[in-house]
């Protein structure tokens, strides 16, 4: 991707799965593409939640992690940022993909290739949230996609 295009940005509207389910299914996808991730989270409590998780994802595998406040931020395949902590120009480990959650700030969206915003459709702040991120981005010009939840799997709905 050159420097300066936009990403893709794509919506997850998570109904039927949590995030828990979801997250590691997309990052496990990211990498076997050859992309690196960047997870960007508001909630620090989330942050550790997600960190576990990736540990203990499957029985048999892990996804292989780390943390932008920890030592070897840069080598890491998939670098967990606290927003907060971490200015949302930061690209560390060179990500290609950007992941959203908990209304964590997408900031600069150049040099990324595909963000996703993955929000609960069950709750109403987030769901509002990301109808008004939705109305933002695409008065912007951005170039969205929205994928919804069926009993088949993802569907792209937008």
């Amino acid at each position: 991707m050159s420097e300066g295009a936009e990403p893709e940005i794509w919506f997850y509207h998570l109904e039927r799965s949590t995030l828990d389910q979801v997250l590691p299914e997309l990052l496990d996808r990211t990498l076997k593409r050859g992309w690196r991730a960047q997870v960007r989270v508001a909630d620090p409590n989330r942050l550790e939640d997600i960190d576990e998780r990736l540990w203990t994802w499957r029985d048999e595998s892990f996804l292989a992690h780390g943390r932008a406040d920890a030592a070897h931020a840069a080598r890491q395949p998939i670098l967990l940022v606290q927003a907060a902590e971490t200015p949302p120009a930061e690209n560390p480990n060179g990500s290609q993909t950007l992941f959203i959650v908990d209304d964590a700030e997408i900031g600069e969206r150049k040099g990324w290739t595909r963000c996703f915003i993955i929000f609960d459709g069950q709750d109403d702040r987030a769901l509002a949230g990301a109808r008004e991120r939705w109305r933002t981005l695409k008065a912007a010009g951005a170039d969205l996609a929205y994928w919804k939840q069926t009993d088949e799997g993802w569907t792209r709905a937008a």
